[in-house]
C-alpha cells in the first residue's frame, strides 16, 4: 500500500498546518487534469487501495441549423489507485453518462445512462476494475436504478418502482434484485452495506428515517433519533452506522450501533450543519459546515474528536470540501472525497491519507 503514495512532489502535498494536527497526513490530488477535456472530478469511495467516482468531460459541440454550437458536459465513472495519472475511464461504451459510487474487494458500482439524451434511463452497475466488465443491475421492473455500495458480494442501492424509489440489494446480477422497500413506508434507499447489513433511509409519515436491514423488507429497523425531524444512514461498517439527522433545524452528524437509542450526536461545536458519509475501524468522515462552507472532517466516536480536514488543504486553493468515504488498516487511514477549487469554481478529487509516524529513537 505504501508504494501507491510513493508519488511526485508536485501532486502529493505534505500539509504543515496546525503542527501536530497534521502530523502524518498528506494530501493527493487526485483531479486527472492531464486527460483530455476533464472539468471537474469527485472521488466517492475508497477502499484496498482503489479510490472511485467520476470526471465530467466536456464534449466537441455539435453544429446545429444556422451554425450554432451545443456544448455537452458528461460525466465518466472513474478508477484511481492512489494518484492523478492512475486515474482510469471505465464508464461503458455507449452510455450517455456513468458515475461510480462505491468500492470493496476488487468491485465498483455506480450508476450508466442508457439510451440517447433524448431518453436517458439509469441502470444500475456493477464493475470489475474495466469498461467492458460492466453488468447492468437494472430490474425488469424498474423505470431507473442505481447502485451506491457493494461488499461481500452484495450490491445495494435503489430502484424506481411504481413512481418511487424503493431500497434495493443484488448480489452480482439483475435477476438477484431484492426490493428493501419496507411495508408501510411510501419510498426508501439503500445507501451502504457491510457484513450483510444494509442503511440507508425510508419515508414514513411523510418524514425520512435512517434505517437498517438485514437482507429482507421484514428486517427493517427504524433508526430514527428520539426528537430527530428526520434522518438518514449513509455508511455501515463493523457494527456501526454513520449518517445525519436534523435536530433544531440543522443537519447532524450521527453514529449509531444498530438501534434508534444507540445514536450519537456527531455535530462539532460552532458548525451550522454536517454530515458523516463513511466508517471504518471506529472512524467516521464526512463534513461539517464552518463559516458558511462545508469542511471535509473526520470523527472518532464523538463530536469533540472532529478533525477539520480541510485544514490539510493548501491554504487558499479551495473554497469547500466534502469526504465522501474512509478505509482504515491498521493505524493508515484513507479518505477519499473532493473540494472546489476557488480559481475554477470546479470540484477536484481529493484523497487524504494518515499514517503514524515512526516513534523517535
Amino acid at each position: 500500500m505504501k508504494k501507491v503514495f510513493a508519488v511526485a512532489a508536485a501532486i502529493m502535498l505534505l500539509c504543515m498546518v496546525g503542527g501536530s494536527a497534521s502530523a502524518g497526513w498528506t494530501v493527493v490530488n487526485l483531479h486527472p487534469a492531464g486527460a483530455k477535456g476533464v472539468k471537474a472530478s469527485r472521488a466517492l469511495g475508497v477502499s484496498g487501495g482503489q479510490q472511485v467516482g467520476e470526471a465530467t468531460i466536456a464534449i466537441k459541440p455539435r453544429i446545429g441549423w444556422g451554425g450554432t454550437r451545443t456544448y455537452y458536459d458528461r460525466t465518466h465513472a472513474g478508477l484511481w489507485s492512489g494518484t492523478a495519472k492512475s486515474w482510469v475511464d471505465i464508464g461503458p461504451r455507449g452510455v450517455i453518462h456513468s458515475s461510480l459510487n462505491g468500492v470493496s474487494g476488487g468491485q465498483q458500482v455506480g450508476v450508466a445512462g442508457v439510451g440517447d439524451h433524448n431518453n436517458e434511463q439509469k441502470h444500475a452497475g456493477l464493475w470489475s476494475g474495466t469498461a467492458k466488465s460492466w453488468v447492468d443491475l437494472h430490474p425488469a421492473e424498474a423505470a431507473a436504478s442505481v447502485a451506491y455500495g457493494v461488499s461481500g458480494g452484495q450490491q445495494v442501492g435503489d430502484a424506481a418502482i411504481g413512481g418511487k424509489p424503493h431500497a434495493s440489494l443484488w448480489s452480482g446480477t439483475a435477476k438477484s434484485w431484492v426490493d428493501l422497500n419496507p411495508a408501510g413506508a411510501v419510498g426508501s434507499h439503500a445507501l451502504g452495506v457491510s457484513g450483510g447489513k444494509q442503511v440507508g433511509d425510508a419515508e414514513v409519515g411523510g418524514k425520512r428515517h435512517a434505517s437498517l436491514w438485514s437482507g429482507t423488507a421484514a428486517s427493517w429497523v427504524d433508526l430514527n433519533p428520539l426528537g430527530a425531524v428526520g434522518s438518514s444512514a449513509r455508511g455501515v461498517s463493523g457494527g456501526q452506522q454513520v449518517g445525519d439527522a436534523a435536530i433544531g433545524g440543522k443537519l447532524h452528524a450521527g453514529l449509531w450501533s444498530g438501534t434508534a437509542a444507540s445514536w450519537v450526536d456527531l455535530h462539532p461545536a460552532g458548525a451550522s450543519g454536517s454530515r458523516a458519509d463513511g466508517v471504518s475501524g471506529g472512524k467516521q468522515a464526512g463534513y461539517a459546515t464552518v463559516g458558511g462552507s462545508n469542511h471535509a472532517g473526520l470523527w472518532s466516536g464523538t463530536a469533540e474528536s472532529w478533525v477539520d480536514l480541510h485544514a490539510l488543504l493548501p491554504s487558499g486553493v479551495y473554497s469547500s470540501s466534502s469526504a465522501t468515504s474512509i478505509d482504515m488498516s491498521g493505524d493508515e487511514i484513507w479518505v477519499a472525497g473532493f473540494a472546489n477549487s476557488t480559481s475554477t469554481g470546479n470540484s477536484e478529487a481529493v484523497l487524504w491519507h494518515y499514517t503514524a509516524e515512526a516513534s523517535p529513537k
